[in-house]
């Protein structure tokens, strides 16, 4: 069976039964193309795009006041994606909001806002080290999901994503083009392993309803 979200004129989002059921019994799941073949690459070349144009800045680590940057600890170089009509970047936001519409109903994660965020690894070894995408005493992110921009890569590259899921030896996802993971932010740690060539991910991260 499949559960159908997607607002008026919205490319709608589909869970499978067995996707729900992942979530909920191991934390996760993945899929091998979300947008399909054209238009992931449409949303690749928009995302490369912007790395040339020098708009993302260094990534930083915890928030607020704590707020820091260890390239030790996490490499990438990151900029946000609003929604902007007749863009593909526009059209994949448009698809992570129908996502957690899906989720939130399908899943029952009783989801609001989301924040979409593009990150583009250098390669040179550039890692993220093992984490939870969620903060303790904050308004919690509930669900993360990430869609990977990379057609050409190959093992040899790295920055496999690494979850580790309770009481199961660790999961390594391949950030290939149109790959879809996403999983419970309170959850499941996570890590990106060294990356050797330019790598380019789009992670929404979605909040409770109470959320400020």
């Amino acid at each position: 069976m499949h559960r159908q979200w997607g607002g008026p004129g919205a490319l709608p989002v589909e869970l499978t039964d067995a996707e729900v059921e992942a979530l909920g019994a191991r934390g996760y799941f993945l899929r091998t193309s979300l947008l399909g073949e054209v238009e992931a690459r449409s949303v690749q070349d928009e995302a490369r795009a912007r790395v040339s144009a020098g708009t993302l800045h260094p990534a930083g680590i915890r928030r607020g006041a704590d707020r820091t940057v260890d390239s030790h600890v996490r490499g990438d170089h990151v900029d946000w994606v609003l929604p902007q009509s007749g863009s593909a970047l526009g059209t994949l936001w448009e698809r992570f909001q129908a996502l957690g519409e899906a989720l939130s109903s399908g899943a029952y994660l009783g989801l609001g806002r989301f924040d979409l965020q593009l990150a583009c690894y250098p390669g040179g070894g550039a890692r993220y080290a093992r984490h939870l995408d969620a903060f303790p005493g904050q308004s919690n992110r509930r669900a993360t999901a990430i869609w990977y921009a990379n057609s050409d890569w190959k093992p040899a590259h790295g920055g496999q994503l690494r979850l580790y899921p309770d009481g199961e030896d660790p999961v390594e996802v391949p950030p290939r083009l149109d790959t879809l993971v996403v999983f419970l932010s309170e959850r499941l740690e996570h890590e990106v392993l060294p990356t050797h060539v330019p790598r380019l991910a789009l992670t929404a991260w979605y909040y409770g309803r109470d959320a400020g």
